[in-house]
Protein backbone atom coordinates (compact mmCIF):
# COMPACT_ATOMS: atom_id res chain seq x y z
CA UNK A 1 0.00 0.00 0.00
CA UNK A 2 1.05 3.62 -1.21
CA UNK A 3 2.18 5.62 2.01
CA UNK A 4 1.62 9.23 2.13
CA UNK A 5 1.56 11.06 5.12
CA UNK A 6 0.30 14.67 5.62
CA UNK A 7 2.66 17.18 7.01
CA UNK A 8 1.06 19.59 8.93
CA UNK A 9 3.92 21.60 9.87
CA UNK A 10 7.57 21.95 9.76
CA UNK A 11 7.76 20.28 13.10
CA UNK A 12 6.09 17.05 12.04
CA UNK A 13 8.63 17.12 9.26
CA UNK A 14 11.17 16.55 11.55
CA UNK A 15 10.73 13.19 11.70
CA UNK A 16 9.97 12.31 8.18
CA UNK A 17 12.78 11.71 5.28
CA UNK A 18 11.81 11.86 1.83
CA UNK A 19 15.33 12.97 -0.21
CA UNK A 20 18.07 10.54 -0.65
CA UNK A 21 21.64 10.39 -2.39
CA UNK A 22 21.46 8.18 -5.25
CA UNK A 23 23.36 5.51 -3.39
CA UNK A 24 20.90 5.55 -0.67
CA UNK A 25 18.02 2.68 -0.56
CA UNK A 26 14.48 4.17 -1.64
CA UNK A 27 13.14 1.39 0.87
CA UNK A 28 15.04 3.44 4.11
CA UNK A 29 11.86 2.89 6.62
CA UNK A 30 12.53 6.12 7.96
CA UNK A 31 11.94 7.93 4.10
CA UNK A 32 7.98 8.66 3.39
CA UNK A 33 5.94 11.53 1.64
CA UNK A 34 6.54 14.83 3.22
CA UNK A 35 2.98 16.57 1.94
CA UNK A 36 1.11 18.98 3.24
CA UNK A 37 -3.00 19.56 3.64
CA UNK A 38 -3.11 22.65 0.98
CA UNK A 39 -6.68 21.91 1.03
CA UNK A 40 -7.16 23.76 4.61
CA UNK A 41 -3.81 25.78 4.34
CA UNK A 42 -3.89 27.58 1.13
CA UNK A 43 -4.84 31.17 0.52
CA UNK A 44 -8.11 31.78 -0.45
CA UNK A 45 -7.26 34.63 -2.81
CA UNK A 46 -8.77 35.49 -6.55
CA UNK A 47 -7.53 34.92 -9.63
CA UNK A 48 -5.03 37.70 -11.01
CA UNK A 49 -6.52 39.78 -13.65
CA UNK A 50 -4.39 38.96 -16.93
CA UNK A 51 -3.11 41.81 -18.80
CA UNK A 52 -3.54 39.54 -22.30
CA UNK A 53 -5.38 36.84 -22.89
CA UNK A 54 -3.42 33.86 -22.84
CA UNK A 55 -3.12 31.67 -25.15
CA UNK A 56 -3.52 27.53 -24.92
CA UNK A 57 0.01 26.94 -25.92
CA UNK A 58 1.86 25.19 -23.16
CA UNK A 59 4.53 28.08 -22.72
CA UNK A 60 1.74 30.71 -21.92
CA UNK A 61 1.51 29.15 -18.38
CA UNK A 62 4.92 29.28 -17.25
CA UNK A 63 5.84 32.74 -15.45
CA UNK A 64 8.32 34.54 -17.58
CA UNK A 65 11.87 33.34 -16.69
CA UNK A 66 13.57 36.10 -17.44
CA UNK A 67 15.14 37.67 -14.14
CA UNK A 68 13.52 40.65 -13.19
CA UNK A 69 15.74 44.08 -12.57
CA UNK A 70 14.71 44.21 -9.44
CA UNK A 71 14.10 41.46 -7.77
CA UNK A 72 12.00 42.88 -4.60
CA UNK A 73 9.80 44.88 -6.92
CA UNK A 74 9.11 41.99 -8.63
CA UNK A 75 8.15 39.45 -5.72
CA UNK A 76 4.96 37.73 -6.10
CA UNK A 77 4.41 34.63 -4.07
CA UNK A 78 6.50 33.16 -0.93
CA UNK A 79 6.76 30.05 0.58
CA UNK A 80 4.48 29.39 3.72
CA UNK A 81 7.00 28.65 6.36
CA UNK A 82 4.66 26.00 7.67
CA UNK A 83 2.97 23.44 4.46
CA UNK A 84 5.91 24.72 2.02
CA UNK A 85 2.91 25.86 -0.14
CA UNK A 86 3.66 28.93 -2.74
CA UNK A 87 1.12 30.92 -1.78
CA UNK A 88 0.49 34.61 -3.72
CA UNK A 89 1.31 37.51 -1.55
CA UNK A 90 -1.51 39.84 -2.49
CA UNK A 91 -5.38 38.59 -3.78
CA UNK A 92 -4.24 40.52 -7.36
CA UNK A 93 -2.17 37.47 -7.96
CA UNK A 94 -3.09 34.05 -9.45
CA UNK A 95 -3.32 31.27 -6.97
CA UNK A 96 -3.23 28.44 -9.29
CA UNK A 97 0.70 27.57 -9.50
CA UNK A 98 3.00 24.66 -9.13
CA UNK A 99 6.63 25.15 -8.29
CA UNK A 100 9.08 22.47 -9.51
CA UNK A 101 12.03 21.35 -7.80
CA UNK A 102 14.76 18.70 -8.30
CA UNK A 103 16.81 17.79 -5.23
CA UNK A 104 19.98 15.66 -5.33
CA UNK A 105 21.42 17.60 -8.17
CA UNK A 106 23.83 17.47 -10.17
CA UNK A 107 24.32 14.27 -10.81
CA UNK A 108 23.68 12.15 -13.07
CA UNK A 109 20.53 13.43 -15.06
CA UNK A 110 20.27 16.93 -13.41
CA UNK A 111 21.69 18.63 -17.28
CA UNK A 112 19.68 16.79 -19.03
CA UNK A 113 16.04 17.20 -16.89
CA UNK A 114 16.99 21.05 -17.39
CA UNK A 115 17.71 20.89 -20.71
CA UNK A 116 14.37 19.44 -21.15
CA UNK A 117 12.63 22.17 -19.15
CA UNK A 118 14.38 25.08 -20.89
CA UNK A 119 13.17 23.56 -23.97
CA UNK A 120 9.45 24.04 -23.36
CA UNK A 121 10.24 27.16 -21.09
CA UNK A 122 9.43 25.41 -17.80
CA UNK A 123 11.68 27.15 -14.63
CA UNK A 124 12.39 24.98 -11.52
CA UNK A 125 14.58 25.26 -8.46
CA UNK A 126 17.88 22.90 -8.72
CA UNK A 127 18.82 21.91 -5.27
CA UNK A 128 22.72 20.91 -5.05
CA UNK A 129 24.62 18.69 -3.02
CA UNK A 130 28.09 20.17 -2.53
CA UNK A 131 29.74 16.55 -2.93
CA UNK A 132 28.85 16.84 -6.54
CA UNK A 133 30.34 20.25 -7.26
CA UNK A 134 33.82 19.86 -6.14
CA UNK A 135 34.91 18.49 -9.30
CA UNK A 136 35.29 20.11 -12.53
CA UNK A 137 32.80 17.90 -14.03
CA UNK A 138 30.53 19.01 -11.47
CA UNK A 139 31.25 21.71 -11.73
CA UNK A 140 30.59 22.06 -15.93
CA UNK A 141 26.81 20.89 -14.82
CA UNK A 142 26.20 23.44 -12.46
CA UNK A 143 27.14 26.16 -14.78
CA UNK A 144 25.32 24.49 -17.55
CA UNK A 145 22.27 24.71 -15.37
CA UNK A 146 22.88 27.86 -14.06
CA UNK A 147 23.53 29.57 -17.38
CA UNK A 148 19.85 27.93 -18.22
CA UNK A 149 18.33 30.35 -16.14
CA UNK A 150 17.46 27.94 -13.44
CA UNK A 151 17.38 28.91 -9.75
CA UNK A 152 20.09 27.26 -7.81
CA UNK A 153 19.15 26.13 -4.13
CA UNK A 154 21.35 24.35 -1.39
CA UNK A 155 21.05 20.99 -0.18
CA UNK A 156 24.05 20.75 1.98
CA UNK A 157 27.31 19.41 1.10
CA UNK A 158 26.77 15.47 2.19
CA UNK A 159 23.25 15.12 2.37
CA UNK A 160 23.05 14.27 5.85
CA UNK A 161 20.51 14.10 8.64
CA UNK A 162 21.12 17.60 10.43
CA UNK A 163 19.40 16.39 13.65
CA UNK A 164 22.35 14.15 14.12
CA UNK A 165 25.30 16.19 13.83
CA UNK A 166 27.11 19.27 15.72
CA UNK A 167 26.14 22.82 15.26
CA UNK A 168 28.70 23.46 13.62
CA UNK A 169 28.72 20.43 11.12
CA UNK A 170 25.24 21.48 10.16
CA UNK A 171 27.18 25.36 9.72
CA UNK A 172 29.83 23.55 7.79
CA UNK A 173 26.95 21.12 5.75
CA UNK A 174 25.19 24.83 4.51
CA UNK A 175 27.96 27.31 4.02
CA UNK A 176 30.78 25.22 2.41
CA UNK A 177 27.71 24.68 -0.11
CA UNK A 178 26.24 28.15 -0.27
CA UNK A 179 30.56 28.71 -0.96
CA UNK A 180 30.96 26.12 -3.76
CA UNK A 181 27.89 27.75 -5.43
CA UNK A 182 28.82 31.32 -5.43
CA UNK A 183 32.26 29.81 -6.68
CA UNK A 184 30.60 28.77 -9.94
CA UNK A 185 27.70 30.65 -10.38
CA UNK A 186 28.53 34.22 -8.73
CA UNK A 187 25.60 34.49 -6.77
CA UNK A 188 25.06 32.41 -3.05
CA UNK A 189 21.57 30.31 -3.15
CA UNK A 190 18.37 31.99 -1.27
CA UNK A 191 16.76 28.81 -1.11
CA UNK A 192 17.54 26.01 1.19
CA UNK A 193 16.06 22.31 1.41
CA UNK A 194 17.17 20.58 4.56
CA UNK A 195 17.93 16.75 3.49
CA UNK A 196 15.32 14.08 4.43
CA UNK A 197 12.66 17.56 5.25
CA UNK A 198 14.40 18.12 9.12
CA UNK A 199 15.44 21.27 10.19
CA UNK A 200 16.58 22.36 13.05
CA UNK A 201 17.51 25.37 15.54
CA UNK A 202 20.93 25.35 13.81
CA UNK A 203 19.83 25.68 10.17
CA UNK A 204 16.71 27.96 11.23
CA UNK A 205 19.72 30.59 12.91
CA UNK A 206 21.97 30.35 9.28
CA UNK A 207 18.70 31.22 7.04
CA UNK A 208 18.11 34.71 8.68
CA UNK A 209 22.05 34.98 9.22
CA UNK A 210 22.70 34.05 5.15
CA UNK A 211 19.30 36.25 4.54
CA UNK A 212 17.72 32.89 3.06
CA UNK A 213 14.49 30.83 2.71
CA UNK A 214 13.92 27.27 4.00
CA UNK A 215 11.49 25.56 2.42
CA UNK A 216 10.44 21.52 2.17
CA UNK A 217 7.56 20.36 -0.10
CA UNK A 218 4.22 19.54 -0.27
CA UNK A 219 4.87 16.29 -2.15
CA UNK A 220 6.66 13.82 -4.29
CA UNK A 221 7.30 9.83 -4.60
CA UNK A 222 10.18 9.05 -7.28
CA UNK A 223 12.03 7.88 -4.32
CA UNK A 224 9.11 5.02 -3.96
CA UNK A 225 9.82 1.81 -5.29
CA UNK A 226 5.96 2.05 -6.80
CA UNK A 227 6.94 5.07 -8.91
CA UNK A 228 10.29 4.59 -10.01
CA UNK A 229 9.08 3.86 -13.55
CA UNK A 230 8.76 7.12 -15.73
CA UNK A 231 5.09 6.32 -16.64
CA UNK A 232 4.30 5.60 -12.75
CA UNK A 233 5.77 8.33 -11.71
CA UNK A 234 3.58 11.46 -13.78
CA UNK A 235 0.86 9.71 -13.17
CA UNK A 236 1.16 9.90 -9.72
CA UNK A 237 2.41 12.96 -9.60
CA UNK A 238 -0.78 14.39 -11.93
CA UNK A 239 -3.47 12.51 -10.20
CA UNK A 240 -2.64 12.67 -6.39
CA UNK A 241 -5.01 14.42 -3.95
CA UNK A 242 -2.05 16.75 -3.07
CA UNK A 243 -2.23 18.50 -5.91
CA UNK A 244 -3.49 21.69 -5.21
CA UNK A 245 -3.10 25.57 -5.70
CA UNK A 246 0.88 25.96 -4.55
CA UNK A 247 1.90 22.62 -4.49
CA UNK A 248 5.49 22.80 -4.20
CA UNK A 249 6.55 19.06 -6.71
CA UNK A 250 9.64 17.31 -4.93
CA UNK A 251 11.23 15.49 -7.27
CA UNK A 252 15.32 14.55 -7.87
CA UNK A 253 18.31 13.51 -9.84
CA UNK A 254 17.37 10.48 -10.77
CA UNK A 255 16.78 8.77 -14.31
CA UNK A 256 12.95 7.38 -14.35
CA UNK A 257 11.89 11.37 -12.89
CA UNK A 258 14.39 12.36 -16.03
CA UNK A 259 11.95 10.36 -18.63
CA UNK A 260 9.06 11.96 -16.89
CA UNK A 261 9.89 15.28 -16.50
CA UNK A 262 7.99 16.67 -20.06
CA UNK A 263 4.96 14.70 -18.98
CA UNK A 264 4.91 15.62 -15.51
CA UNK A 265 5.39 19.96 -16.67
CA UNK A 266 3.25 19.93 -19.67
CA UNK A 267 0.39 17.79 -17.52
CA UNK A 268 0.39 20.65 -14.91
CA UNK A 269 0.12 23.17 -17.36
CA UNK A 270 -3.04 21.24 -19.11
CA UNK A 271 -4.64 21.19 -15.48
CA UNK A 272 -4.43 25.15 -15.61
CA UNK A 273 -1.48 25.31 -13.20
CA UNK A 274 1.11 27.86 -13.88
CA UNK A 275 4.93 26.80 -13.78
CA UNK A 276 6.00 29.65 -11.38
CA UNK A 277 9.05 31.41 -11.81
CA UNK A 278 11.75 31.34 -8.51
CA UNK A 279 12.73 34.66 -9.47
CA UNK A 280 8.64 35.47 -8.09
CA UNK A 281 9.00 34.34 -5.19
CA UNK A 282 10.24 36.06 -2.33
CA UNK A 283 13.35 36.08 -0.27
CA UNK A 284 14.87 38.88 1.85
CA UNK A 285 17.26 41.76 0.25
CA UNK A 286 21.09 41.32 0.67
CA UNK A 287 24.21 42.47 -0.90
CA UNK A 288 26.35 39.38 -2.80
Amino acid sequence: MKSILLGVSLMSALILSGCQTADTSADDSTTSSLVSNTSESQSSSTEESSTSEQSNEAQSSVESSEKPSDKQEAFRYHINPTTSVVEPIDEAVDPKVALLTFDDSPDQHAVEIAEQLKAINAPAIFFVNGMYIESDEGKAKLKQIYDMGFEIGNHTQTHPNLSTISSEEQREEILQTNQLIYEVTGEKPRFFRAPHGVTTETSDAVMAEEDMVSMNWTYGYDWEADYQTSEALSGIMLNTEYLNNGANLLMHDRSWTNGAVISIAEGLIEKGFTLVDPNLIESPEREE
